[in-house]
């Protein structure tokens, strides 16, 4: 399990993680801005200069996810976890990252008063000065108040459980973060995610269609980007209901009958990913009264849009939408089409 501390700085996350480690047995404090000060010694300068906030940098992430889950599996226990997440699609993507590796996480935001975080916020000593030649990648905004209501306002309230520090010292934080833990006030975060594939997989998806003609695209919580509705092929399903089933549990749509095959596409294997076949299925048309009774929110999804081609173009990874151009064009003729990296094989 990881109780991950979020908050503004000057919320008191590390302070408050020093002191819950001593209360929750078999617990080990892990501060992932030791990553964050490590990557001037793992890359370019120039590819640092590019952001101004190393968390904007992926690998900052994956290792993050590495890292947390290497040492659950080295140490076991409880791993106790102070940072700052403002970014939705961040959090989205590391608890994802987690949860593929079956690992629970309790989430807990600490709000003192904001004259508290203002004042702690000027108080903050001034960082050192990088080294020579090296520049600094910020561990947070330049202003980390307003960006942190931001957060608060769309998506942070909702998706933590919140202990008001304003008038409580660290240890009495770290108390009423145990209790959370101990009695369920903190439930695991709802994040779901299918476990990292050790081999190929052969994942299904399934393309939606409004009355203009435009596909359903869905926006997951537990990986970055835009997808179609689908997932992984579990082992003894068949991919078109495997896709049916993804599609009722992603957005509530219930599909009659077997979709359509247009494009089975071998997507060949680029470290750390193992490839596999990707099948897109035709699900039809939704109708109006169909197109309403999508659902969101849900642990599942952020957002889902009806999109154009062209839109779908600056919304999806180059090689989904190569997959999905090449499955328009196969519903347009009426016959399915092969590829092997998103390029037709055979006539």
């Amino acid at each position: 399990m990881i109780v991950w501390i979020n908050g503004a700085s000057g919320a008191g996350k590390a302070t408050a993680a020093r002191e819950l480690v001593e209360l929750i047995p078999n617990s080990t404090l892990f501060d992932p801005e030791v990553i964050g000060d490590a990557l001037p010694d793992l890359l370019p300068a120039k590819h640092l200069a590019e952001v101004g906030d190393y968390q904007d940098l992926p690998i900052w992430r994956r290792l993050v996810v590495d890292t947390a889950a290497g040492l659950l599996a080295e140490l076991g226990g409880v791993l106790v976890v102070p940072m700052t997440l403002l970014r939705q699609e961040y959090r989205d993507e590391i608890f994802g990252g987690l949860a593929s590796r079956r690992i629970a996480i309790r989430h807990i935001l600490l709000a003192p008063d904001e004259t508290i975080l203002r004042a702690r916020v000027a108080a903050r000593d001034a960082p050192p000065d990088p080294r020579d030649g090296e520049p600094r990648v910020p561990a947070w905004p330049f202003d980390p108040i307003e960006p942190y209501h931001a957060a608060l306002a769309s998506w942070l309230g909702a998706d933590t459980h919140r202990v008001d520090t304003t008038s409580l010292t660290p240890y009495e934080t770290a108390e009423r973060i145990a209790e959370a833990v101990r009695t369920g006030a903190a439930p695991a975060c709802d994040i779901v995610q299918t476990p990292e594939p050790t081999a190929e997989t052969l994942a299904a998806g399934v393309l939606l269609f409004d009355e203009q003609d435009r596909v359903l695209l869905v926006d997951p919580t537990y990986k970055p980007g835009w997808e179609f509705p689908g997932g992984v092929v579990e082992r003894g399903e068949a991919p078109a209901r495997a896709g049916v089933r993804e599609v009722a549990e992603e957005t509530g749509i219930h599909l009659t009958g077997t979709p359509r095959l247009l494009v089975a596409d071998w997507e060949p294997p680029r470290p750390p990913g193992y490839g596999g076949m990707r099948l897109l299925f035709d699900g039809g048309v939704l109708h109006g009264a169909d197109a309403r009774r999508l659902l969101l929110p849900g642990p599942e999804l952020r957002e889902w849009r009806f999109v154009t081609e062209e839109e779908a173009a600056r919304l999806l990874p180059p090689m989904r939408y190569v997959r999905l151009r090449w499955a328009l064009r196969a519903r347009q003729r009426g016959a399915p089409l092969y590829l092997e990296a998103g390029e037709p094989v055979g006539s």
